[in-house]
């Protein structure tokens, strides 16, 4: 890693570090201003009368300072998640320069799987202010219909074997030629080091956010909504039917994989993470 982009990532960690010293002043300041309302009702309850006026107009004046207290708090809470994506930019963008110098190492399978599920627990979170919709590729949000995929993204190919097959496929852009309206992809899994270049119909974005379930349920595929997963343990991705969706923020998709080898021609259910689970294209691609 060059010393430019250590320097970056080194004082994007010193703004972080400084804005979460800030939070803790905020968040301290909070706890006082919370004991002080918890107090005036524990008074009221204790002498089992209501609250006089007197009362009533501290706690209007305490209720102020209390939402003006977790803006504060959520401002500084959002700078420093938008440094913390700066510094995986900045991560992301270096191995792209180093995968396109030939400087690509190569990962065991084990690690790669790893891999793909660190970086689907890991994907940004949406956190938007009331009222706010999630954006395009958040969750089960499709994209914009001329959205072009950046360099380094992971992507849902479809991929035609040298048989004739074709599978949805894990795949990292490298390209996009705006004049042939067509991407350069590599196949995410090492043992095949396969680079195809493929039309934008058969190219499907994966999310960039995830949705949490308790705050935006509408960004998420609901049951028995038929989507492609990419099947635990490998990098294809295979029609189903989602059986369950996440009702809280950790937990992920349960669906059912297409399966003959069961008498109802679906798999147990099986546990995908949202970074993997997508909308299926219409079946006329060429």
């Amino acid at each position: 890693m060059s010393d430019n982009v250590v320097s970056q990532i080194q004082d994007r960690m010193k703004t972080v570090y400084g804005l979460l010293s800030d939070l803790n002043v905020e968040h301290n300041k909070a706890i006082g201003t919370t004991t002080a309302i918890n107090k005036i009702y524990d008074k009221a309850r204790t002498d089992e009368k209501k609250l006089t006026n007197a009362s009533k107009q501290k706690l209007k004046t305490l209720y102020t300072t209390a939402l003006s207290e977790a803006e504060k708090e959520e401002l500084i809470i959002r700078n420093a998640l938008e440094k913390i994506y700066e510094i995986r930019s900045i991560k992301n963008e270096r191995r792209i320069q180093a995968k396109q110098s030939g400087n690509k190492e190569t990962i065991r399978r084990g690690a790669l799987m790893k891999a793909l599920q660190t970086s689907a627990q890991t994907m940004p979170l949406w956190i938007g202010k009331p009222g706010e919709k999630a954006p395009p590729l958040c969750g089960a949000t499709s994209s914009e219909f001329n959205y072009i995929a950046k360099a380094g993204d992971m992507v849902a190919a479809l991929q035609r074997s040298p048989e004739g097959d074709e599978n949805w496929i894990l795949a990292e852009v490298v390209s996009y030629n705006s004049i042939t309206s067509k991407y350069e992809v590599d196949d995410i899994d090492e043992e095949q080091k396969e680079r195809f270049t493929l039309s934008r119909r058969r190219v499907i974005p994966l999310p960039l956010m995830r949705a949490n379930p308790e705050t935006d349920p509408d960004a998420l595929f609901r049951k028995d909504s038929i989507v492609l997963a990419l099947y635990p343990q490998t990098t294809c991705f295979y029609k189903a039917i989602i059986s369950s969706p996440p009702l809280i923020l950790h937990e992920e998709y349960e669906v059912l994989f297409e399966d003959s080898s069961y008498d109802s021609g679906f798999s147990p259910p099986l546990k995908v993470a949202q970074r993997y689970v997508i909308a299926p294209k219409d079946k006329k691609i060429k």
